[in-house]
């Protein structure tokens, strides 16, 4: 089963970071390429803030990253949306699934699912719950088929999975009611016109999931492009929990064209002295993506690192 990509449509893209923690360098490389791809196909790109694990959440971590957007030049179309806005859709979505029986309770916890097989998707389901369950605390989870969900990504080429072998009926709304990943992010792309999602290929597993979910919902599927993730010089992705640290507000220019580097656009070796509009200006007209076909990570070199902690312009 292959995702319908929307066409003829006017281009929308977005950036859609989670409240964690402050935006690192790892996620500027995400927010660049999503911003160069949709200006440079004259289309709107979207911000999005995911706030819908407030667990995971730091507080304040939502505006400080809209503040170094801003601070670093990007101008997004439209208001700012925050995804908890859309939990009457989020459970519209949940309720529409249970009712056409492609949902189903489930009391399962962790402890009991300690001995089902894995994947490299995680425990796959064994469906302990799917002819019903008479518990009061339940997760919502998602029917799957062995069909196999395929998608053809702009960068990496044709994807495939086939859900119930390989993670098995997933979650769409957790035992303590808060809704998952995988079906917000469906339910707000399609709310906002989404036509194709660029993001780290850290997610790419998780796009059949989201296909799946678009298919069952009637929703068109958007086309896809996941940009090789940026890692430490020993081969970690540079995220939060490895220790990135927030892009510095001083020295925007140097670590802007430092990503535009580490996207393999092979900026002219005195970008980082003009101004951010020129920068910019100069990146729109220079993005391409064939350097990154195929690449799935970007390794950024200490010695830079070391520049993107210690800015001097």
């Amino acid at each position: 089963m292959t995702g319908t990509t929307v066409t003829g449509k006017h281009y929308s893209g977005r950036f859609a970071p989670s409240p964690t923690g402050p935006l690192h360098f790892g996620s500027l490389l995400a927010a660049v390429a999503s911003y160069l791809r949709a200006r440079q196909q004259s289309g709107a790109w979207l911000v999005r803030i995911e706030d819908v694990d407030p667990p995971r959440e730091q507080p304040g971590a939502g505006d400080a990253i809209v503040r170094a957007l801003d601070a670093y030049g990007f101008e997004w179309d439209g208001e700012i949306i925050w995804q908890s806005v859309s939990k009457p859709q989020h459970d519209d979505a949940v309720e529409t699934l249970l009712k056409e029986e492609m949902a189903y309770p489930c009391r399962c916890s962790r402890r009991d699912l300690a001995d089902a097989p894995r994947s490299p998707l995680g425990i796959i389901y064994p469906g302990t719950c799917r002819n019903g369950c008479d518990a009061e605390e339940t997760a919502i989870r998602v029917r799957t088929s062995d069909d196999a969900v395929s998608f053809d990504d702009l960068l990496q080429g044709t994807q495939s999975q086939r859900l119930e072998s390989e993670s098995g009926d997933f979650i769409i709304r957790r035992r303590d009611g808060l809704i998952a990943y995988h079906l917000a992010v469906v339910v707000d792309d399609h709310l906002q016109g989404i036509t194709e999602i660029v993001r780290g290929i850290d997610l790419m597993d998780s796009t059949p999931r989201q296909i799946w979910l678009q298919q069952l919902l009637g929703f068109s599927t958007p086309g896809y492009m996941h940009i090789p993730v940026a890692t430490h010089p020993d081969g970690q992705k540079l995220s939060k929990l490895t220790g990135a640290a927030a892009i510095p507000l001083r020295g925007k220019r140097r670590v802007l064209v430092a990503a535009l580097d580490a996207l393999m656009l092979q900026p002219p070796e005195d970008l980082a002295a003009y101004s951010l509009s020129d920068i910019w200006a100069w990146a729109i007209n220079n993005w391409q993506i064939e350097p990154l076909v195929l690449r799935t990570a970007v390794p950024v070199a200490a010695n830079s690192m070391a520049k993107l902690e210690n800015p001097v312009s």
